[in-house]
């Protein structure tokens, strides 16, 4: 590919929307175009990128002897009414009509079209177990799109589905498709990619992973032990307290507190340590809008997700109008109204003396007590866990928190689709049974634009050999000379002779220009020919990774010296995968 006819432009100027670098980097180098909020066009270089992710995506999958299918974007609200998740997805589902009135929605993910798929032809145990999948576009109408391909709403998505007929064959072929991920996430030069236990979500299923890229750019949080190795996601973390008790057992007293409605206030008017106090959080079930208040320690966060699956519905930060039956800043267990639904965190537990809202303005309640005061409470997991607190596993107070993207997930689904859906086959006895299956999802584009996040430079992205859109970039610094563009021009030829992917910059454009661009596109190899190169019958070879700066290399050693480096750069990927 000749650089003067690239379609797209690569320019020097952070654009002001883009909050984080690969973000930037992608629109300044060509990659892609915004479209709409969460919606890209890609370059041909972005295009090239994807294209060798699924070629890596694709072999692994058929190694698993998965069978590549192909699912509709658009099909019908029926399919989703037969799971149930027509109505309890939220607004991320688009949902319209077609001209006849009949209700369709764009796919988010297409287990409904994977079990409608081959629901006639799974009907015996003797076609079990099989996995299909495809690469195909989604749409999630996301509410808050953002750094560039890492949160959209249309996407490229690797999404596998297996089905099996017992629980015992899933988790073998779950233990297989966890390696592949990490072979293919090791493969794409990323290898660092950790594997952290999950919350399954609307996907449903007891057991997920999430494959977590670590960033500071990343929007998950992930708790991890550095003396065990354990990781999850916070959602899905227990959160292990140890309560000590600081103070005795007093009687409930009632004391004024006027003006004192945040914890931090309550905390310094009463001289009170903050793990002494029940907080309040407040939410309200989408269906209705009824009020669930969750009772917490002071010190604690609520973890939206575990209350979402504790109430098992979608809920919404609470609104308290003037005319409700709580009392903004002064709620408490004690005398609560009965239509609110109170939950109470495992972090209560066993604490003597605790400070709470009286549910009465400016009132609070010293000495209360959870098990005299509301006997029979089930303390339930709904904290967040926190920095230095004791890992699930080995018991240590070791916990810290990271920052990470997701770039791929897997679940067991059991028999959430199957058994909703109708789907059923005989077994060796003629009984009719539901299987058992699982899930697994990669996003495309999300992987690229992850990669390209831990891997570049202040100048442009730095592409792993195995993805990046041409294996070596050829400059001819004055095209004008004669014997500098004819010598550029046999190496291009004899490059591509060989097979070896190359974009060749034949501009007529100063040296600066063109090594800016050539940054921007991030080819693992470059060759430089110049006048003053060729005066030594020598062209300059690098890597932009600089592992190689500047290498003098023979003009007729050329080709060798650049598939010597392509082999290497590519063992050295291939030597971390396992």
């Amino acid at each position: 590919m000749k650089l003067s006819k690239l379609v797209g432009d690569r320019f020097k100027e952070r654009p002001a929307n883009c909050l984080i670098d690969s973000h930037a980097l992608m629109v300044r180098g060509g990659y892609i175009k915004n479209v709409a909020n969460g919606i890209y066009s890609q370059f041909p270089p972005m295009k090239r990128i994807s294209q060798k992710i699924e070629a890596i995506i694709r072999d692994e999958m058929d190694k698993l002897d998965g069978q590549e299918v192909l699912f509709p974007v658009a099909l019908p609200a029926s399919l989703w009414d037969e799971s149930g998740r027509y109505e309890s997805v939220g607004s991320e589902l688009l949902r319209f009509s077609d001209r006849t009135g009949s209700k369709m929605v764009l796919g988010m993910t297409h287990e409904e079209a994977s079990v409608q798929l081959i629901r006639e032809y799974a009907n015996s145990y003797a076609k079990y177990p099989f996995m299909i999948y495809q690469i195909q576009t989604k749409f999630r109408d996301e509410a808050r799109p953002r750094a560039g391909l890492i949160r959209v709403r249309e996407f490229t998505m690797k999404d596998a589905y297996s089905f099996h007929t017992s629980q015992e064959d899933l988790e073998q072929y779950y233990q297989k498709c966890y390696d592949a991920y990490n072979r293919i996430f090791a493969r794409c030069g990323i290898p660092e990619v950790v594997v952290v236990a999950s919350d399954s979500g609307m996907m449903g299923g007891s057991v997920s992973h999430e494959y977590m890229l670590l960033t500071a750019a990343g929007e998950d949080s992930i708790a991890i032990c550095p003396e065990c190795g354990y990781s999850a996601n916070v959602e899905a973390a227990p959160n292990i307290i140890e309560n000590e008790n600081t103070r005795g057992v007093e009687e409930l007293t009632e004391v004024d507190t006027p003006n004192v409605s945040t914890i931090e206030d309550l905390c310094e008017f009463l001289k009170v340590d903050p793990k002494n106090t029940a907080k309040a959080v407040v939410y309200q079930r989408n269906e209705d809008d009824s009020y669930v208040v969750a009772f917490i320690r002071g010190d604690l966060d609520i973890n939206e997700t575990k209350l979402t699956n504790a109430v098992g519905c979608d809920i919404h930060p609470g609104v308290i109008e003037d005319d409700s039956v709580l009392t903004a800043g002064f709620i408490g267990p004690v005398g609560i109204n009965e239509k609110v639904t109170v939950l109470f965190d495992t972090s209560l537990k066993g604490i003597d003396f605790l400070v709470t809202g009286a549910n009465k303005v400016d009132t609070h309640y010293t000495g209360f007590n959870v098990e005299r005061d509301c006997p029979g409470v089930e303390y339930l997991d709904l904290a967040k866990i926190t920095e230095g607190g004791i890992c699930p596993c080995c018991g240590k107070p070791a916990i810290t928190i990271s920052r990470g993207i997701e770039v791929g997930n897997i679940f067991q689904l059991g028999t959430k689709y199957s058994k909703t859906m109708g789907l059923t086959y005989l077994d060796e006895n003629g009984k009719e049974q539901n299987p058992i299956m699982g899930c697994y999802g990669i996003g495309v584009g999300r992987m690229a634009a992850s990669i390209c996040e831990v891997r570049h430079d202040d100048f442009g992205p730095i592409w792993p050999i195995t993805i990046a859109p041409w294996q070596v970039h050829l400059c001819c610094l004055r095209s004008d000379d004669a014997e500098c563009k004819a010598k550029a021009d046999e190496i291009y030829e004899a490059l591509q002779k060989k097979g070896i992917e190359v974009i060749y910059d034949d501009r007529k454009a100063r040296p600066g220009a063109m090594f800016a661009d050539a940054d921007l596109l991030g080819v693992p190899v470059r060759v430089v020919v110049s006048p003053r190169n060729l005066a030594e019958d020598a062209v300059e070879i690098s890597t932009r990774d600089k592992q190689i700066d500047k290498q003098k290399t023979p003009v007729g050693e050329t080709i060798e010296e650049v598939e010597r480096i392509i082999k290497k750069l590519t063992d050295d990927i291939y030597s971390q995968v396992k």
